[in-house]
């Protein structure tokens, strides 16, 4: 299994598993991003330090750290 910072930009994922508590988990649970989510990489920055995804119709961006903790099955 991946994790969404393993992505790039274009590619597609359904979110397996996320390793996240409190503050965070809550954070990305009521953005939409939850097990079973369908999710795209719009964009990274350049330096990869943060990546845009969009997560059904809303569009967030994540710190590359946060992103390594959500297993990805890419589609």
């Amino acid at each position: 299994m991946k994790a969404l910072s393993d992505l790039n930009a274009g590619e597609k994922g359904k979110v397996k598993t996320i390793d996240a508590e409190g503050e965070l988990k809550q954070r990305l649970f009521s953005l939409g991003l939850r097990k079973g989510s369908l999710l795209e990489v719009k964009a990274m920055s350049m330096a990869k330090s943060t990546m845009e995804i969009e997560v059904g119709t809303t569009l967030l961006a994540l710190r590359f750290e946060e992103a390594k903790r959500i297993g990805i099955e890419t589609l």
